[in-house]
């Protein structure tokens, strides 16, 4: 007994001082977190403060003048109409892509994984310039398309169509490693007692990947408001017709309308914050639930 004390003692102290050896020092993590706290004071806070303070330079009054100009509420309508149009098509190819990677085995999985990453490895211009030598004039739909009225490049299917393309990858890659995770387990109990597919779906399926579904449609919402260089391409830069909240920036910035540049950048910051806010609150509020769906 005393031998397994001393073993039991000798591991303790062991234990320690692998606690302490790989623990960093006080001045250490002083160091460290205000070396972050510079990085993000230096590169996130103070251009923030910039942009608003810009904004505000001729006070309130001003600021909401020009966001209520006819050109500039267009850019705002524009850039909701699409996020509301893109984000839900996301959602259903991102819940679909991730079901079929991770419940089910088939020829070409690894390509298709492949495929919904390319949007974060092509830069937006590319595919931007993708869509124009699909629907131009010079391509093949592109006579057909005019000869039956139908717009595709300069008009709005043109801006949902780039938004979709660069926005696709984030409800399936949020998706993706979750449902993995959980494995196949649950869909088959509920299909041995006699569930359908869709009531696996709604009922199992879907309440396990609330969180991730949600964190998903956050991030992609975010940045289908902020894209800028697919748009850019396909829009046309028609003024009052195409022209999204971003690219409304663009063209208030070159002609050195520099208040009202600031103003439309402060509204998409203000849109971005909301996003943050949101998945803040919520991972404050259901942390424990989160935690349960992610260890599940």
């Amino acid at each position: 007994m005393a031998h397994d004390g001393t073993a039991s003692h000798a591991g303790t102290g062991n234990t320690e001082l692998v606690r302490v050896a790989t623990s960093e020092s006080r001045l250490a993590r002083y160091c460290l977190i205000g070396l972050a706290l510079c990085f993000v004071a230096l590169f996130l806070v103070l251009p923030l403060a910039a942009v608003f303070t810009e904004a505000m330079r001729n006070g309130p009054g001003e600021f909401f003048t020009v966001l209520s100009d006819p050109e500039t509420f267009s850019a705002i309508r524009l850039t909701l109409i699409v996020a509301a149009i893109a984000v839900p098509l996301n959602l259903v190819f991102g819940v679909a892509a991730a079901w079929a990677i991770a419940k089910f085995e088939f020829k070409g999985k690894a390509f298709l994984t492949t495929l919904i990453d390319l949007p974060f490895s092509v830069s937006p211009v590319i595919s931007g310039l993708v869509f124009i030598l699909l629907f131009g004039s010079h391509s093949l739909a592109g006579p057909w398309l005019q000869s039956h009225g139908i717009q595709i490049l300069f008009a709005v299917p043109g801006i949902v169509l780039a938004t979709v393309f660069v926005t696709f990858p984030f409800v399936a890659r949020e998706l993706i490693p979750l449902m993995q995770e959980q494995g196949t387990s649950d869909e088959e109990a509920a299909l041995s007692l006699g569930a359908s597919g869709w009531q696996t779906f709604w009922h199992v399926t879907l309440p396990n990947i609330k969180w991730g579904l949600l964190y998903g449609v956050l991030l992609c919402n975010a940045r289908a408001m902020g894209e800028f260089g697919a748009v850019s391409v396909v829009s046309g830069h028609i003024r009052g017709l195409t022209n999204t909240m971003p690219l409304q920036v663009e063209i208030l910035y070159n002609e050195y309308n520099f208040v009202a540049a600031f103003a439309v950048a402060t509204l998409l910051a203000l849109l971005a914050l909301v996003t943050l806010v949101l998945k803040s609150l919520l991972e404050m509020k259901y942390s424990e639930q989160i935690a349960a769906s992610r260890r599940h």
